[in-house]
């Protein structure tokens, strides 16, 4: 069996692919934690209030559009 090592261009394109998931799920940790702290406030039922799913929405999509510009930010400054 011939196992040929990676160039340094593949694996430049597999780490930088393997940060861009580690990115994501931090992100998508921190975005629960901080939307559930924020938006759940009693004992969840079986299914989120009206108030609580607006909330966790709105919270969602503040937190991404935040994260959008962020990331803007430091791509620019490359």
């Amino acid at each position: 069996m011939d196992a040929s090592p990676l160039s340094s261009a593949e694996l430049q394109q597999f780490l930088e692919q393997e940060k861009e998931k580690a990115m994501l799920n931090e992100m998508v940790a921190k975005l629960t934690n901080v939307c559930w702290d924020k938006c759940i406030t009693g004992t969840p039922g079986s299914k989120f209030s009206s108030g609580e799913s607006t909330c966790l929405s709105n919270c969602a999509q503040r937190y991404m559009d935040m994260s959008i510009i962020i990331m803007k930010r430091f791509q620019s400054m490359h």
